[in-house]
């Protein structure tokens, strides 16, 4: 007969019986308590190796080469980890020069800070914006670059090639950046750069203003300009695909006066004659000067 078979009043008569059945429910218990604290020994032991091997894995992750930029990375535009774009009138190699005074910091390219090599090169003249990507994996840079698109260009004479160009918002740039890109369309300005008019002196709004006597006349006429002669500031000349315009000084009437060309030129055509220019220097008046 089991210890389940007896009732509660044979337990009560008899003390043995009672105290083998305490003695059982408590080794129970504490086989119960032993198992929990084994089954939370091993959870704890699991969470720690389970943390050991996140650690460790995130250190081997941080120190991959993977995640590196090489620290020559900025010596040569044939390395894999940079790639420029949109650079058409700077250098290459004024590009890496501004990069190479900043150089590649032995982190992680995602903890990488841009900043100083963004700024380092916008301080290139015909730069206006610089927008650096950085790729993780394999870690490369790409230099996305937004340069001034250049408006005019200028030379002593137009046998000569150009030697500076303004580019929007007024930006001198010189030599150093020429030839300019053929697919860039500029009006070409004379001019020897002398005291008086200097062109290194000129600002943007006089720019702005050559620009725009261009445009007018390119859209009255109905031609494209070949030069703008400013050698002589205050008679300036205008050659034309088919003719030359004398415009006079470049004051407040000057778009005005060339507002009406394009009548004159069906005159000019139809002439036998051949003509030397067309005089636009009065607003109320013009003639055809005969060669």
């Amino acid at each position: 007969m089991s210890e389940e078979d007896f009732t509660e009043d044979e337990y009560q008569r008899n003390p043995d019986l009672a105290i083998k059945r305490r003695v059982r429910a408590n080794q129970l218990q504490r086989n119960v308590r032993r198992s929990k604290i084994k089954l939370n020994r091993l959870r704890t032991l699991l969470r720690i190796l389970l943390i050991a091997i996140l650690i460790y894995g995130g250190y081997r992750l941080y120190h991959c080469k993977m995640w590196y930029v090489s620290a020559t990375a900025f010596n040569s535009i044939e390395n894999k980890s940079l790639k420029i774009i949109g650079n058409k009138i700077t250098p290459s190699y004024k590009i890496l020069n501004e990069l190479r005074r900043t150089g590649v910091e032995h982190v992680p390219i995602f903890m990488m800070d841009t900043k100083e090599l963004s700024k380092n090169v916008e301080t290139l003249k015909p730069i206006k914006n610089v927008y650096i990507r950085r790729f993780w994996w394999p870690a490369r840079f790409v230099i996305m670059v937004d340069e001034r698109l250049p408006v005019l260009t200028i030379s002593p004479s137009e046998d000569v090639a150009p030697i500076a160009f303004f580019a929007q918002g007024g930006t001198l740039i010189g030599r150093d950046y020429m030839p300019l890109n053929p697919s860039y369309k500029t009006y070409l300005v004379l001019t020897y750069g002398t005291r008086g008019d200097d062109y290194r002196n000129w600002d943007e709004k006089k720019v702005s203003r050559i620009e725009k006597l261009a445009r007018s006349i390119e859209a009255n006429s109905g031609e494209k300009i070949t030069y703008l002669d400013f050698r002589n500031p205050k008679d300036i000349y205008v050659k034309l695909q088919t003719t030359t315009l004398r415009i006079g000084e470049l004051n407040s009437t000057a778009i005005k006066r060339v507002s009406a060309i394009s009548p004159i030129l069906e005159q000019v055509k139809k002439m036998d004659k051949p003509v030397k220019y067309i005089d636009l220097r009065w607003e109320e008046t013009f003639y055809i000067k005969l060669e």
